[in-house]
């Protein structure tokens, strides 16, 4: 008897152990995202269709979105260095020293800005034009054909270069574009041509519970997306739906 008692209690032991040691782990309660302060999607005072979406993936599963404002290439930086556990609105293997996750959770659609007088532009006759777009954006590894482009810091003098012939088209997301042209003393001097989709990515941190998050996130994006439980909130913001396919 005492023999068996001692093998019960060992038994319990080894078990309590195992599942301290990362068996029964508790998931992490809170994801740290850092992101640009992008408009009506990812805004700093945390409203936006970005951050509507990101909430329903990660607090329904009991994980808290905390959020951080910084510009994108700096956000980008926290998460290659572990400071925070993501990055918002990555494109896919924008970078080596994060991860990316099979799914997106919504898609750039991506417009450029120019004179009304100038040709409506291609995907075709893109390496034709000068181009401007913020500096660490990269489009010229997912646009074709683009040979001649300036990065810009802010987008404050977007309309001045292009009025000023420095440039014959700035490349940004919509919601930007529109962000510009909206705020220019003439926007009838302005037209924005659709050029492309690009998929929005979380790039996550190479950490333990960066992996364990992002396994969260493809597990919960295949049951909403599955459910259809975003789409409500696309039709809120009045933005197309990117999951029609799936």
């Amino acid at each position: 008897m005492v023999l068996r008692g001692l093998m019960v209690l060992v038994l319990a032991m080894f078990c309590s152990f195992a599942q301290a040691g990362g068996g029964g782990a508790t998931p992490p309660s809170v994801i740290h995202l850092a992101s640009e302060d992008w408009e009506d999607y990812t805004a700093a005072d945390g409203h936006g269709l970005g951050w509507d979406v990101l909430r329903q993936v990660f607090e329904p599963a009991g994980v808290k979105v905390d959020i951080r404002t910084e510009p994108y290439v700096r956000s980008l930086g926290l998460a290659e260095r572990g400071e925070v556990d993501a990055c918002v609105g990555s494109y896919r293997d924008e970078s080596e020293a994060v991860l990316y996750p099979h799914w997106s959770f919504d898609t750039d659609h991506i417009y450029a800005l120019g004179l009304a007088s100038s040709p409506v532009p291609t995907p075709e006759t893109l390496g034709n034009y000068r181009l401007a777009w913020v500096r660490g954006y990269d489009y010229q590894d997912y646009l074709p054909n683009v040979q001649h482009f300036a990065e810009v810091q802010r987008r404050d003098g977007i309309v001045s270069m292009l009025t000023h012939n420095r440039a014959d088209y700035y490349i940004d997301a919509q919601t930007e574009v529109d962000y510009v042209r909206n705020r220019a003393k003439d926007p009838s001097q302005l037209r924005s041509t659709h050029i492309a989709e690009l998929p929005l990515y979380l790039c996550f941190a190479k950490t333990a519970k960066a992996r364990s998050l992002m396994a969260l996130f493809d597990q919960r994006m295949e049951q909403l997306v599955k459910s259809g439980e975003l789409k409500p909130i696309f039709e809120r913001w009045k933005q197309p739906y990117p999951f029609e396919d799936n």
